[in-house]
């Protein structure tokens, strides 16, 4: 076991290193430059704009190599520093990230945690009851086949606009301050709604499709049919079957986590929502180097992290990949 961590940490340390070079780079390669258009949100004569732009290009360390660039920033990230924001100017952008955070997380946790889960339930009664089949196999093909924006858009639109029963975008009230109170927490529930029904359809079809795909070829194989013959009882048989169901579905849980936090950034842009799709959304207008490429840096972990526990908890669920770490 302890030679099976030390290997997926190293691979994971890898993948983090390159990841991150590549977030590195990325916003650099974009065509624009942020000091002509920070200059340009201050509408400066041009006399001023040469020097601001001398000013502003030495101030964000932007005047330097590349290479002494990237090696400023693995020097800043080791110390947690993740550089001033072009777009914010005065703000940071660890101050930034930790102030959307919360809402994003908000979103991404109950909504992975929740479709998985009852996903995975109702696919598994699918399977076993024709009735509920018939309804739940071509609901969950719209369901998972629908973008997430798409998606957003129809619920803003009837639930928000022609019924008017949830609001449409921000995350809660601008009456109201954040607090610990219970007005705080009712305005917040009804902005966060949305946002969350949206990232839950769109995962619940594609998880209700898989078990109940994978709980039927179960059910066929040998050894639930061998139970069956010895006279089991069907809830034994349907018990097995789900717990070797859920193995596959885990893994998939691991390579989903990115099309889910994508899938998040935009229904938060859609929503209005003040989580970190809208801070990307910003840092791309104003091409803001250090901003990106601290919001990518904040998905990159989110996502490795989130993988290593499934590959942890995977190696607990399912004793023949224990005797296999065993044998190696």
């Amino acid at each position: 076991m302890t030679r099976y961590l030390a290997r997926k940490i190293t691979i994971y340390l890898f993948t983090f290193f390159v990841a991150v070079t590549i977030d590195w780079a990325i916003p650099r390669l974009m065509p624009g430059n942020p000091i002509d258009g920070l200059i340009a949100r201050i509408q400066a004569d041009s006399t001023a704009s040469q020097e601001l732009h001398g000013y502003f290009t030495k101030s964000f360390g932007l005047d330097q190599p590349l290479w002494k660039q990237y090696a400023n920033f693995w020097r800043g990230l080791v110390h947690g520093d993740l550089g001033p924001s072009i777009a914010y100017v005065g703000s940071t952008v660890s101050e930034l990230i930790w102030a959307a955070l919360p809402y994003t997380l908000a979103l991404l946790v109950p909504a992975i945690v929740l479709s998985y889960i009852a996903g995975n339930r109702v696919g598994a009664m699918a399977a076993r009851r024709k009735s509920l089949d018939n309804t739940v196999l071509p609901l969950g093909y719209i369901l998972t086949a629908t973008p997430y924006m798409w998606l957003a858009l129809v619920l803003a639109y009837f639930v928000s606009f022609r019924w008017g029963w949830l609001p449409v975008s921000g995350a809660y009230d601008f009456s109201i301050q954040p607090s610990w109170s219970w007005e705080f927490a009712q305005s917040f529930l009804r902005h966060w709604f949305l946002p969350f029904l949206t990232l839950f359809l769109v995962s619940f079809g594609g998880w209700a499709i898989g078990m109940r795909n994978l709980i039927i070829y179960e059910l066929e194989a040998e050894y639930a049919n061998y139970l069956q013959a010895l006279g089991a009882p069907s809830k034994l048989v349907r018990r097995y079957a789900y717990q070797n169901a859920v193995l596959p579905q885990m893994s998939g849980l691991a390579l989903a986590l990115g099309a889910v936090v994508g899938g998040a950034l935009v229904t938060e842009i859609v929503f209005g929502y003040p989580g970190v799709g809208s801070l990307i959304i910003t840092a791309l207008q104003v091409r803001d180097y250090f901003l990106l490429q601290g919001l990518f840096l904040f998905i990159i972990i989110g996502v490795l992290i989130a993988n290593f526990i499934v590959d942890i908890a995977y190696v607990i669920v399912d004793p023949r990949t224990r005797v296999g770490i065993q044998g190696s």
